[in-house]
């Protein structure tokens, strides 16, 4: 076995035995970039300077007998998480030179436990997107059937995991662009509660929507990765101050009075019967492993969409009014009024969807049209959170598809945003809502495309989650089960 084909619970054994050292795990996922990126386009930049010098800190440690279970461990970020002296684009022309002068919180925990860090991935462009299509710069491939998407907007933080060119990645989801990436491309990713991770150095998007999360090649890892970034953080005004557990201490097996509710709202029209027959053996699983099932209803859930797409563009277009071409970021040189400047840098510097869903913003926050569309979206925006919480009433979890179909060929729907929209319609909830949830590898199509299988639980039930994960994990066998890329 290569050591990047290793997951970080296998390299941290190696480490601590002498068997590998960060260096080689670390010069083995580099050389696999260069061997296989040139087809996944994952990377935007690779730091291997920087990770080599990394890696032989990390070295260093564990060899004097130290070390966190994240040290020496080779990661990729995705592109709008703030790093020190390292390029930070967003996928965007407007930030194509910027460079942070300080680290996201995150960034800086994972560098605290010695982690190494191989380079920022692509992403649509302000994580605006469910493909990565909308990244500026290149878009990333899926690693299971070429021509075909990644998912978004942290397309190639799932890529880059999935493809094995490194062993996790940090990503963010605000409607879902951590498990549908990680469901399209056959890995693990949690979108943890709002507030549990950090968000300070996210550039953001939509600020109450946000959130940081991992992605992995399975679940231990993924509870790994949350041990090493959940935390409160005073910097972060939304972060929550509650004690964090060890993740790992949830991966046992057995489900033995655990209830996992069926939301009906779920497996309606739409639905590819592929996608349905995987969660159905999911929950098979689940109730093979003690687990009971409950039929639940979450009777909002048809209006998810709309109000996520008035919430959000119109936290976007707030977010989005600090690149002006004054401060920093790109700027159109050739205006002769500050008017001008401001259009044209606007204009050329931010691409067709993110500028789409600037003018639907400002448009849902305008004058006359404030009421009718942020404030009623607002409202029912609790309306779906009740649904949330009446539901927990009656059961531990909920299980559901994560995407409608698997993943489909890129360019489909170019010249059709609405449905790349209501494709978000089973994530969009848990962010409106602030819940947590996962995206576990279920099964393949007949394609060959992978399928993966949504949980989510109560505000701050990560562990519960993790719980069920692990045993749905186990059910499937589909472990660190990555495509053949030679």
């Amino acid at each position: 076995m290569n050591p990047f084909e290793l997951t970080i619970g296998q390299a941290r054994a190696e480490l601590e035995k002498g068997n590998l050292s960060s260096r080689e795990l670390t010069v083995s996922c580099l050389d696999r970039i260069k061997d296989v990126d040139r087809e996944l386009h994952s990377f935007l930049l690779v730091t291997e300077k920087e990770a080599l010098q990394q890696a032989d800190a990390a070295d260093r440690i564990i060899g004097s007998g130290g070390g966190a279970p994240l040290c020496g461990i080779p990661l990729s970020i995705k592109d709008l998480l703030c790093t020190k002296g390292v390029v930070t684009t967003c996928g965007s022309k407007i930030l194509e030179n910027f460079v942070p002068p300080y680290d996201a919180t995150v960034i800086e925990k994972l560098k605290a436990q010695g982690a190494v860090i191989l380079g920022k991935v692509a992403m649509d462009e302000f994580a605006m997107g469910s493909t990565s299509e909308n990244c500026a710069f290149q878009v990333p491939e899926n690693p299971w059937k070429k021509g075909y998407v990644a998912g978004g907007s942290s397309g190639g933080s799932a890529a880059s995991v999935a493809g094995m060119e490194c062993l996790a990645s940090l990503g963010s989801d605000t409607g879902g662009s951590i498990r549908q990436p990680a469901s399209l491309c056959g890995v693990v990713g949690m979108k943890p509660t709002y507030g549990r991770v950090s968000r300070y150095g996210l550039v953001a998007f939509a600020s109450s929507l946000d959130q940081v999360g991992p992605l992995t090649r399975d679940v231990t890892d993924c509870a790994l990765m949350m041990n090493g970034i959940a935390g409160y953080d005073r910097r972060d005004s939304t972060s929550i101050q509650r004690q964090t557990p060890d993740y790992t201490a949830s991966l046992s097996e057995g489900l033995q009075g655990l209830r996992v509710g069926i939301p009906r709202e779920y497996f309606g029209a739409g639905l590819d019967p592929e996608v349905a027959a995987v969660v159905k053996n999911g929950i098979e699983i689940l109730k093979r492993a003690g687990a009971e099932t409950v039929d639940i209803s979450l009777p909002h859930t048809e209006y998810g969409v709309a109000v996520y797409y008035l919430i959000a563009p119109a936290e976007a277009s707030s977010n989005l009014a600090r690149y002006d071409g004054v401060a920093y970021g790109y700027r159109d040189a050739k205006a002769d009024s500050i008017i001008d400047m401001y259009r044209e840098t606007r204009s050329h510097g931010f691409g067709e969807e993110v500028k789409r869903r600037i003018l639907i913003g400002t448009y849902a926050l305008s004058s006359g049209y404030y009421d009718a569309y942020y404030k009623k979206a607002s409202q029912v925006r609790t309306l779906i959170l009740n649904d949330f919480k009446k539901a927990y009433e009656s059961c531990d979890v909920i299980i559901s598809p994560v995407t409608p179909t698997p993943a489909w060929k890129r360019g489909a729907h170019v010249d059709d945003p609405l449905s790349l929209y209501l494709s978000d319609i089973l994530t969009i909830s848990a962010n409106l809502a602030g819940i947590p949830g996962i995206s576990v590898p279920g099964g393949l199509s007949r394609e060959g495309l992978p399928i993966g299988i949504q949980l989510q639980g109560s505000h701050f039930g990560e562990e519960t989650l993790f719980r069920v994960a692990y045993n749905l994990e186990k059910g499937t066998g589909l472990a660190n089960r990555c495509p053949d890329l030679g």
